[in-house]
């Protein structure tokens, strides 16, 4: 592993500014109603905390993944707030906010943008950020979706306002929406006190948590292999199970009406699931040793039938391509058919991506993080 991967990588407690979030609030006596029927997953009334979700287009396809935040408003009404990733856009450069605005009809609901109020914290790395994590149970469906098995007498995602317990995978910590200018954040067991400068956070008497950068965090996520945002899961392009979203505790197939559920229930009862995204790491074509540089993201991943030795036959090639999703310095997560990562781990097939700038092929190797759900025999 290169040195500065290995640097980049954290063990210790860490605190990270994610960058480029939006946040949405969504306030009113409808707001839980007028959520329920557009979220993937459901709405609760009243809120029991906050969770994780996605908003699905009619087709079935993602449009974008985000938090929901529980909140209360100065008279004490309940709201929410809505964190995504809104740096890549939809297709035809519509917003989410104009999105919702046109479901809104006569529900007693108010939108309205307040990225300018909230900053987005990760928080991992702590015993204190990992306490209430439990061996998982999994459920499996014939189509190979996979669902969390959560316990029905506590709330998954934590209960607190303004912070969600990331249960996407084990190990991922907390995320927690502060206010922009609050001179404190408050977290278990530690109070960092915060200062505005130069457009950064800079945490003082932080003296047992380190504070990370957006590369700690995007090598923290690798490194748990999660999706997030519009790199790994494209607006309007990506389907839900593929992008990981059942197993990450995003979807619920036995809610009620909601945009996109059609496509997403019929997969799961009569589908199968052909491609997920996993971890990937990208040696050096020179050294084995050492990782290619940061590639473009999107890159096509070619599966190569591996002949043995004087072996002329003709042999088809392996239908379809992986894409190269977020990736840094040799560590990055891609879309890859099911198919492929069996002929691979089978020794008949090798991945490949070739960077277009310089011709390079390098070999893609997958593999599965610890936490991945196992099938019981």
């Amino acid at each position: 592993m290169s040195l500065p991967l290995r640097c980049a990588l954290r063990s210790s407690p860490t605190v990270a500014h994610i960058w480029h979030k939006t946040v949405l609030s969504v306030s009113g006596s409808h707001a839980s109603q007028f959520l329920n029927g557009l979220l993937s997953t459901s709405v609760h009334d009243p809120p029991r905390g906050p969770f994780f979700s996605a908003f699905l287009h009619p087709q079935g396809r993602v449009i974008h993944d985000i938090f929901v935040y529980t909140s209360v408003d100065a008279a004490g009404r309940p709201g929410y707030l809505i964190e995504y990733d809104a740096s890549a856009g939809t297709p035809d450069s519509d917003s989410l906010l104009a999105m919702l605005k046109r479901h809104v009809l006569r529900s007693k609901v108010k939108l309205r943008d307040v990225t300018s109020e909230y900053d987005v914290w990760a928080v991992y790395g702590s015993e204190n950020e990992s306490a209430w994590e439990q061996p998982r149970r999994w459920k499996w469906a014939a189509s190979h979706v996979v669902e969390p098995e959560w316990s029905e007498e506590e709330w998954p995602w934590g209960t607190e306002h303004g912070v969600i317990r990331d249960r996407r995978a084990p190990g991922m910590g907390k995320r927690v929406l502060v206010r922009k200018g609050d001179k404190r954040m408050h977290i278990p067991t530690m109070l960092f006190e915060v200062q505005w400068l130069s457009e950064v956070y800079i945490a003082q008497e932080a003296s047992t948590y380190d504070l990370g950068s957006s590369l700690s965090y995007l090598l923290h996520r690798l490194q748990h292999g999660v999706p997030e945002g519009s790199n790994d899961i494209p607006p309007q392009q990506a389907f839900p199970m593929d992008s990981n979203l059942d197993i990450m505790g995003g979807l619920d197939f036995r809610k009620g009406c909601y945009v996109g559920q059609e496509l997403t229930v019929r997969t799961y009862h009569t589908g199968v699931v052909r491609k997920r995204i996993l971890p990937v790491v990208v040696p050096s074509e020179v050294n084995l040793s050492r990782y290619a540089p940061t590639l473009p993201h999107s890159l096509d991943i070619h599966a190569r039938v591996l002949r043995e030795l004087g072996d002329d036959r003709p042999i088809p090639r392996p239908r379809g391509t992986g894409k190269l999703l977020s990736n840094v310095q040799g560590m990055g997560l891609a879309l890859l058919r099911t198919e492929h990562v069996a002929a691979v781990e089978n020794g008949t097939a090798q991945l490949e991506v070739s960077d277009p700038k310089t011709g390079d092929v390098f070999q893609i190797e997958h593999w599965w993080p610890d936490w991945w759900p196992k099938q019981q025999k």
